[in-house]
């Protein structure tokens, strides 16, 4: 189970990575269209970027830490729970800016922030479970 936590940890930390390149994407992606002419009005739905931002935002991440979460109790190593309920509660707090800043735009901001916060935890993560299980003392035989 401590392989598996590791796994998720890396995961959800490449999967940050991989959401500021498809917001990175989309908004290239709008600026281009624009540029070639495009009208971005309330009907626009968005583009790629958006959409893989939007699938792995909302389902793919938040899924990640969650099986992080549950793995945490069988990986069996000082600091699994505390860890991944640290990275589940910032993947909650991430999802939950995001659909603040819908309103208040300023708040995306924050969103933007607190996915260092996901990467930094999730890294973590993957880190704690890496190290090596310290070793009992050798016993003395009895003679």
């Amino acid at each position: 189970m401590r392989q598996t936590y590791r796994v998720l940890g890396y995961l959800i930390a490449i999967g940050v990575v991989v959401q500021a390149a498809a917001i990175a994407l989309a908004w290239f992606t709008v600026i281009k269209d624009v540029d070639d002419g495009a009208i971005i009005d309330k009907d626009y739905d968005g583009n790629f970027g958006h959409a893989l931002h939007g699938m792995l935002g909302m389902m793919g991440i938040p899924l990640l830490a969650l099986l992080l979460f549950i793995v945490s109790f069988f990986a069996k190593f000082d600091g699994a729970v505390k860890w991944a309920g640290f990275t589940l509660i910032a993947v909650v707090v991430q999802v939950v800016l995001a659909f603040v800043s819908f309103g208040a735009p300023a708040v995306g901001a924050l969103h933007g922030i607190n996915a260092f916060i996901v990467l930094g935890l999730a890294a973590t993560c993957a880190r704690k479970a890496s190290e090596p299980v310290p070793s009992e003392p050798a016993q003395p035989v009895a003679a």
